[in-house]
């Protein structure tokens, strides 16, 4: 049996830059230990998997998976998806298309830059700023103190560190020991970490994402947990009052610059929280 699949470079403003990710079509007729195997030959971030060639109640099936698990929901899979789905299964013009993985269903809209609906945030544990330092093998004096370490889900679940500045976030190293220690009690193996201060001044924010139990020391770009970040963002005021409209920066540590475009409103009955970036097609192949 041979399996479609196209290689794109999501949240990348050219080509060659961003987060990769394999699309592998027609994958029905495959189980879950053949889908992440496929996952680890690819050997990206992360490798979906779309299982029918027609929507299904008005989303198409998919599955995600990293190098070391299936997940429920991940940012980059759910955008770079929908631009393959557009572009096989759908016209050129289409508007948008909605994507139903494991958490729920996330709607897609096209355009220069392709914009995704995440599911309701939920805010879980504040945790121990000194915790998080010697996970990232920082001192707690590194850590902005006016700002809580806290772990969010829109899905799929991040811990949230924030950090006073670019020199501390350039410092980062996992310390494998604290960072298990820190995950196993947080529930979440994902750890993003953010700063004030971008690489390039037209940006905002800068972040980095380490999540070395699912088999990605680094991710050059996360659009889970940037969801997580625009909610934390809203709720705590960090920006100030009003609707968060940032440009985050990722993946510049390790040569995959990448630009992540974060929209969140909070309202006293909940926040919506919407994820951007562009998508650059980059090769189509086959599975034999």
């Amino acid at each position: 049996m041979s399996l479609p699949f196209h290689i794109v470079d999501v949240f990348a403003e050219r080509k060659y830059a961003g987060n990769q990710l394999a699309v592998v079509l027609d994958a029905n007729g495959l189980t879950g230990d053949g889908m992440q195997e496929i996952t680890r030959e690819f050997g990206f971030s992360e490798t979906s998997f779309v299982l029918s060639r027609e929507s299904k109640d008005g989303g198409y099936p998919v599955r995600i998976f990293t190098p070391g698990r299936e997940v429920p929901f991940a940012g980059h899979p759910t955008l770079g998806t929908a631009a393959v789905i557009r572009e096989e299964y759908l016209s050129p013009d289409a508007d948008d298309v909605a994507l139903d993985v494991a958490a729920g269903r996330v709607p897609v809209t096209f355009g220069d830059v392709l914009w995704m609906r995440q599911l309701p945030p939920s805010f879980g544990d504040t945790l121990d700023p000194g915790s998080a330092a010697s996970a990232l093998s920082l001192e707690e004096d590194d850590l902005d103190e006016h700002h809580p370490v806290q772990v969010i889900s829109t899905g799929l679940p991040a811990i949230i560190i924030p950090l006073k500045n670019l020199d501390a976030l350039k410092r980062c190293r996992l310390d494998r020991e604290q960072y298990s220690e820190l995950t196993e009690a947080a529930g979440s193996t994902n750890l993003y970490v953010l700063c004030p201060e971008p690489h390039e001044a037209e940006n905002d924010l800068a972040a980095r994402m380490f999540a070395d139990d699912l088999g990605v020391p680094e991710d050059p770009a996360t659009g889970s947990a940037a969801g997580c970040l625009a909610a934390y963002l809203a709720h705590h005021r960090y920006l100030g009052d009003g609707p968060v409209d940032v440009r985050l920066e990722q993946g510049y540590e390790i040569g995959r610059p990448s630009l992540l475009y974060l929209g969140a409103e909070k309202s006293s009955e909940d926040t919506t929280v919407h994820i951007g970036g562009k998508v650059q097609m980059v090769a189509r192949g086959e599975l034999l």
